[in-house]
Formats: structure tokens, C-alpha cells, sequence
């Protein structure tokens, strides 16, 4: 059985009870449809944390489990189970806090420092040999 929840959005909302078959819906702060979290203060933090921490365990799982790190396995281990982790949806909640931002990022910056031969380059340098760009662009 579905369960019909409902959310209030904007600051003048009176938040008033809704009924459906005649039963009160419940109020929620926020709701996942689709993998895509939607907040009331329609905010995309809590989207952006979801995103970094499935992609800071699988970039766990593959760092553990992946012997042979050279620099064309890891890159397309990266493309392939964590870089969509991040980009995911983000056309419609893509972060605009430096927050947001910096935690995805960390993501990237920890994977690419995983390559062996590249861990002592620059963050901006380990890129440039991947062939990857910032999450930003």
C-alpha cells in the first residue's frame, strides 16, 4: 500500500492540512523520488551529501579490493562506478554552496591520489594526466 505524504514549499505557505479519502496526508521535509532528493527549503545539500557518501564508498570498496592500480584501470573504474554518483541529476540540483561543492570534490581528489604513480602530482596536475576535469566545470 502507497503511503500519500505532502510537503510545503515557500516561506508564505500557511501549511494547512490536506485530506485525501478522507484521511489527513502526512507532511514530510523532504522526499527521494528517482534517486533525487527534493527538500522543503529546496536546497541541494542533502542531495550533494547523499551523492558523496555512495561515492566515497564505492571509491572504499575499489581501493580495497583493486590490486593492479595502473592509471587505465583506475581511471575507468572511476568513470564507470563513482564519477555518476556525483554528476547524477545534476542538471536540476546542481550545487551552488562552496560547501556542496567542496564535499563532492574531495571525492575526486582522494580517487585520483589512489593512482600510485600520480599521488605525489598536484590535485590540478593529477587531473591533467587523467584526463578528467574538476566537478565544478
Amino acid at each position: 500500500m502507497m503511503m500519500m505524504v505532502m510537503m510545503h514549499f515557500g516561506h508564505n505557505n500557511l501549511k494547512l492540512d490536506y485530506l485525501l479519502d478522507n484521511k489527513t496526508l502526512q507532511k514530510v521535509h523532504q522526499e527521494k523520488d528517482l534517486g533525487v532528493i527534493i527538500s522543503d527549503d529546496m536546497k541541494s545539500s542533502h542531495q550533494c551529501i547523499q551523492a558523496y557518501s555512495k561515492a566515497n564508498k564505492m571509491s572504499g570498496v575499489i581501493n580495497r579490493a583493486i590490486f593492479y592500480k595502473s592509471k587505465e584501470v583506475m581511471l575507468s573504474l572511476y568513470k564507470t562506478l563513482v564519477r555518476p554518483h556525483l554528476e547524477y541529476y545534476t542538471v536540476a540540483w546542481s550545487p551552488h554552496y562552496v560547501k556542496d561543492k567542496v564535499l563532492l570534490e574531495r571525492v575526486q581528489r582522494r580517487f585520483t591520489r589512489m593512482v600510485p604513480e600520480l599521488k605525489e602530482l598536484s590535485y590540478p596536475d593529477r587531473l591533467k594526466k587523467l584526463g578528467l576535469w574538476s566537478l565544478e566545470e
